[in-house]
């Protein structure tokens, strides 16, 4: 049997991971400018966690969740989304204790499972950056949380992008719609497809995101969320949108938008963009303020989004966006012979501690092959290192641009490389 990775997962090999490290520490840039600080919670949760938070009727709990029992016969599931798992943490770590400043600012990079369908730039293992902000119901966190979304994709490059905005209002006004979506659907049941039908008695709301077209054609005239907000509920949507308009952050209203998570209230959003005509949502979220207090904390406002790596890494490359990470060697020694091998470890090693990438032959190769190597690596200079060279204490150092050269002391390369770029204006 060949071995090989397994269904809907990826190998990222080292091309590809310096994208995936570029966009991971401009996240964290980001976040650090809204004074968000990283949280890591365990790759797996017990199965209870995810299950009541996220809903039991969703597609994540009955259909996609990786979940097993362990040898001390507990029901263990690797987590499928992150929210989950950091309320659970804010709760466990009493993170809502009045000592700790409020509010709670936290973001989480990481690896999420969910059994499903791959597709493009979407797996089975996949990877997201989410943020969590528990302690304030204050209109201008959700207003700021979207924002912040919004400069992320601007400053990254991401162009043509829609934010999507839509209220669920607190409790009372979902359950007033709830039952009027019942009511307008019920009679249209049979045209429903076979999920929409189930979701129908169990959650009723995520019939209108269906992707499926007898779905989509059934709620077409369904009606509007926005209808039933009470006064609380509408004094909240609009604050938000007031606040978004004044940032100079344009989005549409989209009533159909009720997102895949029970736990969510108030602010729901998503940020869509068109690749090659079709439509792909690359961050979502919204308000959940009855989670914390669900997980056995005190009522506790919260809002937090989410957003795929790998889907945005495929918009960027379809969008034609270019990462301006950084590659390629300072210096890379070409060894001529087995006499140099111990002068080329030390040297090398000496433009490491002095904080330059560095890298040498190890394998007593012709020079055009070293040569080779150093333009692969996207080598800035190139050192020539023999037995000529160790004996008369000098080496020549080569523009690997510009080809031009100098020749310097090997004691000055060991000591003070900075100098000897600035020579060959590197």
């Amino acid at each position: 049997m060949k071995l090989q990775k397994p269904k809907g997962t990826q190998d990222i090999l080292p091309q590809e991971s310096a994208k995936w490290q570029y966009l991971e520490e401009f996240a964290r840039k980001t976040f650090k400018k809204y004074n968000y600080a990283e949280i890591r919670t365990p790759i797996f949760e017990h199965y209870e966690v995810i299950s009541r938070s996220v809903g039991d009727t969703t597609d994540i709990v009955t259909k996609e969740m990786y979940d097993f029992y362990d040898k001390g016969d507990r029901h263990i599931t690797l987590r499928p989304e992150g929210t989950a798992p950091v309320v659970r943490s804010y709760v466990e770590n009493k993170l809502f204790a009045p000592e700790v400043q409020k509010p709670v600012k936290l973001y989480y990079m990481g690896s999420m499972f969910r059994y499903e369908r791959p597709q493009a730039g979407r797996l089975r293992e996949f990877h997201q950056i989410g943020v969590e902000c528990f302690g304030s119901e204050n209109p201008a966190t959700d207003a700021e949380t979207i924002a912040m979304a919004a400069q992320f994709f601007k400053e990254i490059g991401i162009g043509q992008v829609t934010l999507q905005l839509n209220s669920l209002g607190n409790a009372a006004s979902r359950a007033a719609y709830r039952q009027a979506l019942i009511d307008y659907l019920t009679p249209l049941k049979d045209s429903l497809s076979k999920d929409s039908q189930r979701r129908l008695e169990e959650n009723p709301l995520r019939v209108l995101d269906s992707k499926e077209k007898e779905d989509k054609a059934a709620v077409e005239q369904a009606p509007s969320i926005l209808d039933f907000l009470d006064e609380e509920s509408q004094e909240h949507f609009a604050a938000v949108r007031s606040m978004l308009e004044s940032l100079g952050v344009p989005y549409v209203i989209n009533t159909n938008m009720v997102r895949g998570l029970d736990y969510y209230n108030h602010t729901i959003f998503e940020f869509t963009t068109d690749v090659a005509g079709s439509e792909l949502t690359i961050c979502a979220g919204g308000r959940y303020d009855g989670l914390v207090d669900y997980f056995g904390g005190p009522e506790t406002p919260a809002f937090g989004f989410g957003m795929g790596m790998e889907r945005l890494l495929l918009i960027l490359e379809k969008q034609g966006a270019a990462l301006p990470f950084e590659t390629g060697l300072d210096a890379y020694i070409a060894v001529l012979g087995e006499a140099a091998n111990r002068s080329a470890l030390e040297l090398v090693q000496a433009l490491r501690n002095q904080g330059f990438a560095a890298e040498r032959d190890y394998l007593n190769r012709k020079l055009k092959a070293q040569f080779k190597s150093a333009d692969a690596f996207g080598a800035k200079t190139i050192i020539t290192l023999g037995e000529s060279e160790i004996e008369s204490g000098q080496v020549t150092v080569k523009n690997n641009a510009t080809r031009q050269e100098v020749l310097v002391g090997l004691d000055q390369v060991q000591e003070n490389y900075q100098a000897v770029l600035e020579k060959l204006g590197c």
